[in-house]
């Protein structure tokens, strides 16, 4: 049994009631810390670290607005490659929860609620599902996130990424991706262009630099249209002799 394995596996016999229910941390050692992006959901204080079963010491705990991540080189992306390159996580789990207030409002409550604190709609982008994220399901927002972390070029293709949704009435984990299931496999997640977040204008994509060393993108050849054939030319008649009469003929 794998780390994650053992987590879900404790987790919901503690849920239904087993008392001796938990991970023995120590035979798992080769697979901590472990790195979790969780929603900033004030409900989830008291449950993590402890819903998963493990020490505080061995849980690197990143939080955003939604547990989003919008492309594979976004920033929360950048963090969870950090957290494994500078701090040693070994795995790396997404984990949603029930009762998402990102996934339950809309364009026009955010709108609304921007206004309240003085932030009139013309100073939001353009684009505000593009930009803040917004998602319809947490499920799905689960596995585009997993999605995206499989596919950047900052994970190393051995770092398992797991999806997870917790129930925050009960503290039920659920598998949505198993991370030791999809090692090896290609990720279906294709590289985005970077928004430019800068201006005022945040829904285009600007254009990628190639990295050193990589081969620029070559340019598609433009072929110009064919010349439109001649103008046909009027066939020259041939000049017809001028006639002399003689002086009688006349």
């Amino acid at each position: 049994m794998k780390l994650f394995e053992a987590i879900v596996e404790a987790n919901q016999r503690a849920v239904k009631g087993d008392a001796r229910a938990g991970v023995h941390v120590a035979e798992f050692a080769a697979s901590l810390p472990m790195v979790a992006l969780t929603c900033i959901d004030v409900r989830l204080n008291k449950l993590m670290p402890g819903v998963l079963g493990v020490a505080e010491e061995q849980f690197i705990w990143l939080r955003n607005a939604g547990n989003i991540i919008t492309s594979p080189l976004s920033s929360t992306t950048r963090s969870l490659a950090l957290a494994c390159a500078v701090k040693g996580g070994k795995e790396i789990a997404i984990i949603g929860h029930s009762d998402c207030k990102v996934c339950h409002t809309n364009v026009g409550e955010m709108v609304d609620r921007f206004r309240a604190l003085g932030v009139e709609r013309a100073r939001l982008p353009d684009n505000l599902v593009e930009y803040f994220g917004l998602f319809a399901s947490e499920r799905q927002n689960v596995i585009k996130a997993v999605d995206f972390v499989r596919s950047s070029p900052l994970i190393g293709a051995k770092v398992p990424v797991h999806g997870l949704l917790v129930d925050v009435a009960t503290g039920k984990l659920e598998w949505v991706v198993n991370g030791y299931h999809a090692l090896g496999t290609p990720a279906t997640a294709q590289p985005v262009a970077r928004l430019n977040v800068d201006g005022p204008q945040l829904t285009k994509p600007v254009q990628v630099a190639a990295e050193a060393g990589e081969e620029p993108a070559p340019k598609p050849r433009i072929v110009p249209p064919p010349p439109p054939p001649p103008a046909p030319v009027p066939p020259v008649l041939p000049k017809r002799r001028a006639q002399t009469r003689a002086p009688w003929e006349r």
